[in-house]
């Protein structure tokens, strides 16, 4: 199954400033060249600027969260302006217009006072910093749109983080290509169906109660099944994905094969995930031999899981984990 160029874009939100523009409190930017270079071939980009947005200048004072890290102020570092109402004012109104943007996924700027998703500085009455806040408009999103896949851009250079969240917008896209056309309980099937072997490598209890409600499809009206099957979908998305339980999906799939495979084909494919499993090689070492096989021997159902393709082979990470 390949990803490639996709008839609709999947569309992601991201803090303007990792584009490059000048929005920053100095007028500086704070460009993400795998963001804007690599992910940008495939994706769309929804651009907001807090800051900017909310009506304040560029340049503009510099302001930090202050008081509870629960439910923090933003106020100006120097003069000491409290920001608070007019932030959440906007933030409030901003998500309920990007509704309808059809986001797949959000980058925000780390360490943003109005776009970290954690651990971002929260002064105390004593001005002394601690890392336990969230930026005001990253958690009004969040809590608005809790199964968007989301991500800042330190972390997604941690390899296993952003191969998650890579997975995680691209799977969010098809299941948008769905969910938003025609329903069928037919075309939820062949989602279902082609997605097995991801999900698994997330949540076998997800996958289960996945499986049960697909079963179940014809006894439910479209709306509600397409919603609760939604919300399992970034509910097991959400859940991280191990060399345990990549190992037991390698192993499943080699299930399909056992017929086919040669005694010393077997043999270097067994080695090869033992491997894997002992952090000697990469996942993409015996994804690549299984790969092979499926071509080889064409396996169907193998042939269309998106496990062994989620995202384009330009934004491949799976060399890394």
């Amino acid at each position: 199954m390949e990803e490639g160029k996709r008839e609709k874009a999947v569309r992601i939100g991201v803090s303007t400033c990792l584009l490059g523009e000048p929005v920053r409190y100095d007028g500086g930017h704070k460009l993400d060249r795998f963001v804007v270079e690599t992910l940008g071939q495939y994706v769309e980009f929804i651009p907001v600027c807090p800051e900017v947005e909310c009506g304040l200048p560029v340049p503009r004072e510099a302001m930090h969260l202050a008081g509870d890290p629960e439910n923090p102020r933003l106020v100006t570092i120097r003069t000491g302006i409290d920001l608070t109402g007019k932030m959440a004012s906007w933030a409030k109104k901003r998500v309920k217009e990007l509704e309808s943007e059809n986001l797949s996924g959000f980058i925000f700027k780390s360490g943003s006072p109005s776009s970290g998703m954690e651990r971002v500085k929260v002064y105390n009455d004593k001005g002394l910093p601690s890392k336990t806040g969230t930026g005001m408009f990253a958690r009004a999103f969040m809590d608005h749109f809790p199964w968007i896949p989301v991500e800042d851009d330190g972390r997604p250079h941690a390899p296993l983080l952003r191969e998650s969240f890579i997975e995680a917008i691209f799977t969010s896209g098809r299941w948008r290509d769905l969910a938003e056309g025609k329903k069928s309980v037919a075309g939820l099937v062949a989602f279902h169906t082609s997605h097995k072997l991801l999900i698994l490598s997330h949540s076998r209890k997800h996958l289960a109660q996945m499986g049960r409600l697909v079963a179940e499809g014809k006894k439910v009206p479209l709306p509600e099944l397409f919603s609760a099957y939604g919300e399992l979908l970034f509910q097991a998305l959400k859940v991280k994905t191990t060399r345990k339980k990549n190992t037991d999906v390698l192993m499943h799939a080699m299930g399909y094969f056992r017929k086919e495979l040669s005694p010393d084909e077997k043999a270097e494919l067994l080695e090869t995930i033992e491997n894997y499993r002992r952090e000697l090689v990469p996942l993409v070492v015996p994804l690549t031999l299984i790969r092979h096989y499926i071509r080889k021997y064409r396996e169907p159902y193998l042939e269309g899981q998106f496990y062994f393709n989620p995202h384009p082979l330009e934004v491949i990470l799976r060399n890394h984990v």
